[in-house]
């Protein structure tokens, strides 16, 4: 009894204080001493009223039960939050109106203006006042408006001279979840959002000094939690946030456009475990865990996964996913979630919250993916330095703008290369990243790589290397490592030859002529990018072999277009376990082989017993061997729809590829454009078969499409005549 009588006391003392504060000002708005003495003793009798009342209600709840005085502190608790919103968040402008004073002359001065600002005025003014300049700018969430506020409740900052800004820069807002008080209407916007994002909205603004900071968190997370959607991709579920495809907007990002560079570095992980197990994998950047959990899930025993995030909210993501596939987590128990598994854990996953660069730095690793939002190379020297042996290293980059030369300047300071816009855009920032890995990897840690893939796709560049310890392998690094001539009049490339003397014109070394037919400079260079090879036929081989293993149908189509591109062919035998067993595969189109030439390669194959066909049997074997190396395919390639004639119907792609092949040249397509073909043919020598076998637009209506010309006079004639 003796607390509540004092706790009510304690807000009568608070009540008193904020009716002092609030006679102050309207005083010192102009009001006269003796209306402000008036309004004050009847402001007093009123709480005395109010405080026999509430003496009453607190003696009747000494004779209540616990569940009611539970009651009424939840509803004391919700009075203050409601008390401590801004007069700028109403709900309706009428309200707004109701806030205002009367002055001495019988004007009304505006709530949310010093009279400074805003004049005493009448009430018609003053409506049009608070419509057009606090209620038309206001910011809508949940059904309460906040307002513009031009009262001094913002400390600003001294200027130059040590004066206070103007008051027009004083406007501002007050957030309805947090109380903030935020400039500029776009900015109070994007703060909403993400109080929405991460489950706060007005039900759980907890405010008041009632409720401790954990209350509010558990409260937080409670509708945090309720907000969950779970995705399945290959077999394997996540929870994910809200918003949860946009970066910026939420703790744990996924993307579903992503897919595809997951089976890609899933399918090098699978290839990179079946020479050596248990494999200690890193996923740098778990976000929602969800690269982890699937290497787990279709590797088992053969991979150690390790997640990793520095974010909270996507280290408990992490966990909670791990839970969700039947994973337990190193370092919890079982029960500790309080929940029993009925099946055992299919697999053990360390989930880490630690920096990236300090945890590779701290432990060894036989295959880390880099995937940070943006560039990776901030990570590329702690990657390097500690990766083992013969381990994989693949870099995923997002950050298309910079590499696909939209911002130069960001692609001049991250990759220190030198780049323009062309038709070739995306393997040229594959081979951009191939160089800055090998310049880290070479200068930085004394060792070498194998590029084993490279993929650029619309929203990311996926970069695979084998990491070669010694200086003997990083000594050739340099070597690759070239920059380009690109002429800018017809788009001809070549890498610029190395050589001791110096040339007096670089350009002469274009196949083209348009360093003499042209004034001025027609040519710029390009780089330092990688001249290798992009690809590794035999791990590509051996991806297309776990993808079929893995039923990953999605991206067999595009590894099996990746070896032919490897090789330039447009031709290509593929002898997969679990297809058929010949089986070509010619622009995308399956071709079965007869048995005949399978009989006959197989009686070739069977060698007798005896030594000297024993003898010549490896001697076979060593020639095929030194036959069957890999030639480098040709370093970029051409667009058939950018160096089409004007006027001219121009073949079929397969039919140009055919054309091109029976004139003497490698070509195969690229997957890195559709209308792109890769060949070792110069441009004018690309411009010439296409011309030859090009047929001009009026012949083709005369020829291939009379008939439905013929229609089209036929329905004309019909409109005309009807």
């Amino acid at each position: 009894m003796a607390e509540l009588q004092k706790e009510v006391s304690v807000q009568l003392h608070e009540e008193d204080a904020d009716d002092n504060i609030n006679h102050f000002c309207f005083c010192a708005r102009g009001s006269t001493a003796g209306e402000a003495k008036a309004d004050h003793e009847d402001s007093n009798i009123q709480q005395r009223d109010e405080g026999k009342e509430k003496t009453e209600q607190a003696e009747d709840a000494t004779n209540e039960d616990p569940k009611d005085k539970t009651g009424a502190s939840n509803t004391s608790t919700s009075s203050t939050a409601a008390a401590e919103k801004h007069i700028s968040i109403q709900a309706q402008l009428t309200d707004l109106e109701n806030l205002t004073d009367l002055n001495e002359t019988g004007k009304k001065l505006c709530p949310l203006c010093s009279e400074e600002k805003f004049k005493a005025c009448y009430n018609h003014k003053l409506r049009r006042h608070l419509q057009n300049l606090h209620w038309k700018v206001s910011v809508e969430f949940e059904g309460h408006r906040m307002c513009i506020c031009h009262l001094p409740c913002r400390q600003l900052k001294p200027s130059l001279n040590g004066d206070q800004c103007s008051s027009r820069l004083g406007a501002h807002y007050h957030c309805i979840v947090c109380s903030a008080t935020i400039a500029r209407r776009t900015d109070m916007i994007s703060h909403l959002k993400r109080h929405v994002n991460k489950g706060e909205t007005e039900a759980s603004y907890t405010g008041g000094p009632d409720f401790s900071t954990e209350t509010k968190g558990m409260s937080l997370a409670i509708s945090a939690k309720q907000s969950c959607e779970i995705l399945k991709e290959s077999d394997t579920n996540v929870q994910v946030l809200p918003n949860y495809s946009t970066p910026q907007k939420s703790d744990s990002y996924f993307s579903r456009k992503m897919k595809t560079n997951r089976q890609l570095v899933f399918c090098a992980l699978a290839v990179l475990s079946e020479e050596r197990t248990p494999l200690e994998c890193l996923d740098a950047f778990g976000a929602t865990g969800i690269m982890g959990l699937q290497w787990a899930q279709h590797l088992c025993s053969a991979v150690k996964v390790t997640i990793n995030d520095i974010n909270e909210t996507s280290v408990k993501m992490i966990r909670e996913n791990c839970h969700l596939n039947h994973m337990r987590v190193q370092g919890e128990n079982d029960d500790s979630e309080g929940e029993e598994l009925d099946e055992e854990p299919l697999s053990t996953i360390e989930v880490t919250k630690m920096d990236a660069n300090v945890l590779m730095h701290l432990r060894a690793f036989d295959f880390i993916h880099l995937d940070p939002y943006g560039t990776a190379v901030n990570y590329l020297d702690a990657a390097f330095r500690n990766v083992r042996n013969l381990g994989i290293v693949s870099v995923t980059s997002t950050d298309t703008s910079s590499l696909y030369s939209k911002t130069l300047n960001v692609t001049l300071r991250h990759y220190s290369c030198h780049i323009v816009r062309t038709e070739y855009y995306k393997e040229l920032a594959a081979r951009m990243v191939i160089a800055t890995v090998a310049r880290y990897c070479c200068a930085r840690c004394n060792k070498g790589i194998k590029v084993l893939l490279a993929v650029a796709l619309e929203h990311f560049v996926l970069v695979v290397v084998q990491v070669l310890r010694g200086p003997t392998q990083a000594d050739e690094l340099p070597k690759k490592i070239q920059q380009l001539i690109h002429c800018q009049w017809c788009e001809e490339r070549v890498f610029l030859k190395e050589g001791s003397m110096v040339e007096e014109n670089l350009y002469r070394q274009l196949p083209c002529d348009c360093h003499g037919s042209m004034p001025g400079k027609t040519a710029v260079e390009l780089g330092p990018l990688w001249s290798g090879s992009l690809f590794n036929t035999g791990f590509l081989r051996r991806m297309l072999f776990e993808a079929v293993q893995h039923g990953m149908d999605e991206i067999q189509p595009l590894v099996k277009s990746l070896i032919c591109e490897s090789e330039c062919t447009t031709l290509k035998q593929f002898s997969v376990p679990g297809l058929a067993r010949n089986v070509r595969q010619e622009c995308g189109v399956v071709i079965k082989t007869s048995e005949k030439e399978e009989d006959v390669s197989s009686d070739e194959q069977s060698l007798g017993t005896g030594k000297r066909k024993m003898q010549e049997g490896a001697g076979n074997v060593l020639k095929r061997q030194k036959s069957d190396v890999p030639v480098e395919h040709p370093a970029f390639y051409y667009s058939i729809h950018r160096h089409s004639i004007r006027g001219m119907n121009m073949p079929k792609l397969n039919k140009f590829l055919q054309y091109l092949t029976e004139a003497g040249f490698r070509v195969s397509r690229t997957h890195f454009d559709p209308t792109g073909v890769r060949t070792d043919a110069t441009l004018a020598q690309f411009k010439s078969v296409l011309t030859k076998y090009s047929v001009p637009t009026y012949t083709a209506v005369q020829t291939g499409d009379h008939s439905h010309a013929s229609d089209e006079v036929k329905l004309d004639m019909e409109f005309a005549n009807p």
